[in-house]
């Protein structure tokens, strides 16, 4: 093949190579082995990220930082929960994280807040489901989602008693991983 063929061919060799993997990604989702925990994290085995957070308004809890979650860390393991309220996902997990809550687990919640999807429910979504965080901080500009790698909402970070991130899930957390993964993680961080 000449030079001059295999340009021409080259846009509909990359169109089919991602059609093909498209393709695949859906497939597998219809039988249901796509996983998006499959995506690696970069953050996992590093320390947190270093932030500060304003309160939600409206609500009676304080903002977040990354201070917050390492002094409350050095006591046990902690969960850092990006959500929002117009996340369907979110609302799966979010009795699993009210139940984690109750037994006294710590969980941080950031609000995914940024400035082209305002999430002015915040307030009332709390109000109506029940408010699993010991802070929560919002995160107007989608800097601190950037920092901790985040794909979308809801998703959930295990730290440990040095501030260091050890697990990650992107998607929610269902009764299934609440029993089969946090829980464990849970014992064995203590």
């Amino acid at each position: 093949m000449t030079a001059r063929r295999l340009l021409f061919a080259l846009p509909a060799l990359v169109l089919l190579a991602a059609a093909a993997g498209f393709w695949t990604m859906l497939a597998g989702m219809q039988r249901g082995t796509f996983d998006p925990r499959g995506v690696p994290s970069a953050l996992v085995g590093r320390p947190v990220p270093s932030f500060e957070l304003g309160a939600l308004p409206g609500w009676n809890k304080p903002g977040l930082s990354s201070a917050d979650i390492a002094v409350a860390a050095r006591e046990g393991p902690v969960l850092v929960n990006f959500f929002a309220s117009w996340c369907v996902p979110c609302l799966v997990e979010h009795p699993q994280l009210m139940r984690l809550a109750a037994e006294g687990v710590p969980v941080f919640g950031i609000n995914y807040n940024t400035g082209t999807q305002k999430d002015p429910g915040a307030t009332d979504w709390l109000r109506r489901h029940g408010d699993p965080y010991r802070r929560i901080g919002v995160d107007a500009t989608g800097r601190v989602a950037v920092d901790f790698g985040v794909y979308g909402v809801p998703e959930t970070y295990l730290i440990d008693r040095d501030g260091v991130v050890r697990w990650r899930m992107a998607g929610p957390i269902t009764e299934e991983i609440l029993a089969e993964e946090v829980r464990p993680l849970l014992r064995n961080f203590k």
